[in-house]
């Protein structure tokens, strides 16, 4: 028992390494009468009071898509940017990336927000679909100028390697957008940049 466990390279790391016990999470308890009928406006409340609690950016979320028809599931982190009455939304390149090659095989993704100063999670589960180009340029008007340079630029996912120019290569990209948006503050949004919103069929 013992030399199992001894060969383990992390077994039940806790807080208190004295018993390996978790940490007991009591802050909170939930009811369904607490809850408001619309998950939306549930969501609301629980993200404006993390934010008044100073979580930690709280629209921070694990993003995740599965490809088929392998089934293979890939995680990252992204911001939630926007929440309306129709589902929650986040700012990506849909070309190269790997949740746009598992979205468009497979348009369903969940989010996953953890608030540890509140101690409470989120989940939610939908299908996906893609904001319009005029939604997406709203937000993108707000990106510092870097920011909507560097969406042109990206190649998100891609790996610069060091036998092509590596670095030189991302950074002559960006002075290659520059110069097409010299002396201009207004930037059109990418066709593939933009907004993807999770329709929740599960909060």
């Amino acid at each position: 028992m013992s030399a199992q466990k001894d060969s383990k390279l992390i077994f039940a790391p806790a807080s208190n390494q004295t018993t390996h016990q978790a940490d007991q999470y009591t802050k909170n308890s939930l009811s369904r009468s607490q809850l408001h009928p619309s998950p939306f406006t549930q969501f609301h409340t629980w993200f404006t009071h993390a934010r008044a609690q100073n979580v930690h950016q709280p629209e921070t979320t694990c993003f995740s898509t599965a490809a088929l028809p392998s089934g293979s599931v890939s995680s990252r982190y992204v911001y939630l940017k926007e929440l309306d009455a129709t589902g929650f939304v986040i700012y990506s390149n849909w070309a190269t990336s790997r949740k746009a090659s598992d979205v468009r095989s497979n348009p369903r993704a969940s989010l996953a927000f953890w608030w540890r100063e509140v101690e409470r999670q989120v989940r939610v589960e939908g299908r996906v679909e893609r904001l319009s180009e005029g939604e997406s340029q709203r937000y993108f008007d707000l990106r510092a100028r870097g920011s909507r340079v560097g969406a042109w630029a990206s190649e998100q996912s891609c790996v610069l390697r060091e036998e092509e120019g590596g670095r030189e290569v991302w950074e002559r990209r960006v002075r290659d957008v520059e110069g097409r948006f010299v002396g201009r503050e207004e930037i059109p949004v990418p066709e593939f940049w933009g907004g993807l919103r999770v329709v929740p069929e599960m909060v």
